[in-house]
């Protein structure tokens, strides 16, 4: 599994063409959830062969990733060790490395195996509020039908299995011929779809009522290999990254030791972004 973040796209005007095909595509449709969660804020500190950094923990906007981290941190979890394949516990961060270090961009780790694959054993769900983020009042596509800077489509296959399939799916049309008799309102569709609907369409679930934070320079934040796949892996951004916005949960900010998360941010890396020299994390642990 391999955890990415899109920085750059190749912006391109799609159309509709050949897309029944794709109906049977396994692409699900988001459900929206709710939620009324409000906890009082928490403190975290990661220790690091660099220094330390403080980080505040958003357990009204994340509860769910908060506690994950929390409880994997502090020995309070059980997780699969990958060497022996075997569910144990302990302190889970101790000891593994930023294995993913983009200068200007973030640094990345928390994973067990030292290279990005790996997770704790299991997989849970994002926690992201998309009218909270503002997706609900960006449109996805201008009129030329260029798609927004943060959508990331990169071909004409990308737009048909992204967007059209799970859209036709939701009005019901499930032929070549009743798609051309109904050109003109999916066409109306695309032109009126935001951010939020779109990002739906490709899997990703929302949950109202969660006060959400967008990726900005200093944000904690769990990284993933696509919607709902979260694990023990997280980054800390180096600048703000909006193109992420409802796509990576934020559960946190940095409020002291921003100089040392840059520190790290300017290692030397090789061609895979890994430090040349390992940039450990020490411990990490909740604040009282």
């Amino acid at each position: 599994m391999h955890y990415f973040f899109g920085k750059n796209q190749r912006r391109t005007a799609f159309v509709i063409v050949g897309c029944i095909f794709l109906l049977t595509a396994g692409i699900v449709g988001a459900a929206d959830g709710s939620a009324s969660v409000k906890g009082e804020r928490k403190m975290a500190i990661i220790e690091t062969n660099y220094g330390s950094i403080t980080v505040e923990l958003f357990a009204d906007a994340a509860p769910n990733t908060v506690e994950n981290f929390l409880a994997l941190a502090e020995g309070r979890k059980e997780y699969t060790d990958p060497k022996t394949g075997e569910n144990t516990t302990g302190n889970f961060y101790d000891g593994l490395v930023f294995h993913r270090v983009i200068d200007g961009f973030m640094i990345q780790g928390g994973c067990p195996k030292g290279n990005g694959t790996g997770d704790p054993g299991y997989r849970f769900d994002d926690e992201m509020d998309a009218d909270a983020l503002g997706l609900d009042k960006i449109k996805a596509f201008d009129a030329n039908g260029m798609p927004h800077q943060w959508l990331m489509l990169q071909s004409q296959d990308d737009f048909n299995r992204q967007i059209v399939a799970p859209l036709l799916r939701e009005m019901g049309i499930d032929s070549q011929e009743e798609l051309d008799q109904r050109m003109e309102e999916v066409q109306e569709h695309i032109a009126s779809m935001t951010l939020k609907e779109a990002y739906e369409n490709m899997g990703y679930h929302y949950t109202s009522g969660l006060d959400s934070h967008p990726p900005v320079k200093g944000s904690l934040a769990m990284a993933n290999s696509g919607p709902d796949t979260n694990g023990s892996q997280f980054f800390i951004n180096l600048t703000d990254t909006p193109w992420l916005t409802g796509k990576h949960t934020v559960f946190g900010q940095v409020v002291s030791g921003m100089d040392v998360v840059e520190k790290i941010g300017s290692v030397s890396t090789d061609g895979s972004n890994r430090p040349l020299e390992p940039v450990v994390i020490k411990s990490i642990r909740g604040l009282e």
